[in-house]
Order: structure tokens, then C-alpha cells, then sequence
């Protein structure tokens, strides 16, 4: 089965799929930098993370630069102001008590005209059925706090950003492949996964926004 291009590099793929770019990637567990070179195999990758996350060596092989740092703690001196032309926060301010300050602390070090892309749980999900591998916000005990989408975009718009695309996650790749999805995930796993069903029942919201060139 083909691997589909993820949900958080759909507004990405005609503008980098093929000349270089420079992208922060906050959370770079479970085989992201791997993933993130199939697809835009140009990209400079840096990476963020707490601790080693389900990587390989060859995950950090793919790493250009890999900072290891406790977000909440709120200290980005290392990282480089005004360097990234997309960053990425896909599944990680629900982990975090103070992840609005955290998304505030990580835009200036994005470029003006760059791109920001924040995915996470939301409010729908508290309502959702219980099941192996989250579909329920309250499945995993590391989420901490809940978001909206009105949260976020107030708080890019007032660091000088504006909203291309925002909502409920809906992927109709994702959501037309479902039956084979599931079937796949049985053979793979031995059971299905909650994820599969993030895209049908919106599971996650998220907020696409580009820095202001001025």
C-alpha cells in the first residue's frame, strides 16, 4: 500500500517538494525524520524533542540539527532566531500544561513569509469512543490540556501571522482508504488502531498560517 502524504505536509508539498528549505520540527519522535526526508528529501531538518522517542539511528542520521529540551521549560536561546522556513508542531501542545506559551516562544525563531503548522486533539475528541491507540482525548493519560482553534489562531494572529487554513482535520485520502486501512493495521498490529479513525469521526483540529513578510 503507498505510503499517502501526511495530513501536516498538505499545504507544504507545491511550495518545498523539490528545492531546499530549512524546517523545525517540534516533537521529531517515532521516526519523523526518516518520514520527513521521504518526502521532501531537500529539507534541512531540525528536530525537537524531550528524549529519544521510537527513533533509529538512521532517524538521527537524518537529523541536521537535534535540540533535546524540555518544552514547558520555555528556553529556545539555542535554537536560531528567524531561520525556519516551516515549522511544524503536530501532537504536542495536548502534552503540554503551557503549550500557547510554548507555540509564542517558537514563532520568532520562524522566518517572515514561513510557515507554521499545529495539529492537535480536539474538543470533539473528549466525546468520542474509548479505544486502543486514542480516539478519545482522554485515552492517553499524557494529555494535560485541550485547545481550540480559536485559541490558536488569536494567538499566531497576534505574532504576526495569518490563517491560511484551519478546522477539523477531514483527509479524504486518508478517509476513501479506510477499508484498506483497516485491514492493513490488523495484519500490522493485530488489532486496529484508534488513529485510523482521526480523519472520519475529526478527531484533530489544526492551524496552517504564514509569518507576515513585514
Amino acid at each position: 500500500m503507498a505510503i499517502l502524504l501526511p495530513h501536516k505536509f498538505r499545504y507544504l508539498k507545491k511550495e518545498f517538494r523539490n528545492k531546499p528549505f530549512a524546517l523545525l520540527d517540534v516533537g521529531a519522535g517515532s521516526g519523523s525524520p526518516t518520514a520527513t526526508k521521504k518526502f521532501f528529501p531537500l529539507c534541512s531538518y531540525h528536530g525537537i524533542d524531550k528524549g529519544n522517542y521510537r527513533n533509529t539511528d538512521a532517524d538521527f542520521q537524518a537529523m541536521d540539527a537535534y535540540y533535546e529540551m524540555d518544552l514547558t521549560e520555555l528556553k529556545f536561546n539555542s535554537i536560531p532566531d528567524s531561520f525556519f522556513d516551516v515549522i511544524i508542531m503536530s501532537h504536542v501542545i495536548e502534552h503540554l500544561h503551557n503549550g500557547d506559551k510554548v507555540i509564542e516562544g517558537l514563532l520568532p525563531k520562524l522566518k517572515p513569509g514561513g510557515y507554521i503548522y499545529i495539529e492537535y486533539p480536539g474538543t470533539r475528541s473528549t466525546k468520542l469512543p474509548s479505544m486502543r491507540n486514542t480516539l478519545n482525548f482522554y485515552d492517553d493519560p499524557t494529555h494535560v490540556r485541550l485547545y481550540t482553534v480559536i485559541e490558536i489562531t488569536r494567538l499566531v494572529q497576534q505574532a504576526g501571522c495569518a490563517v491560511l487554513h484551519s478546522g477539523t482535520r477531514r483527509y479524504w485520502p486518508f478517509i476513501v482508504l479506510l477499508p484498506l486501512t483497516l485491514i492493513s493495521e490488523t495484519i500490522k498490529y493485530g488489532f486496529v488502531p484508534g488513529g485510523v479513525f482521526w480523519d472520519l469521526l475529526g478527531f484533530a483540529e489544526y492551524v496552517f498560517a504564514r509569518k507576515n513578510s513585514s
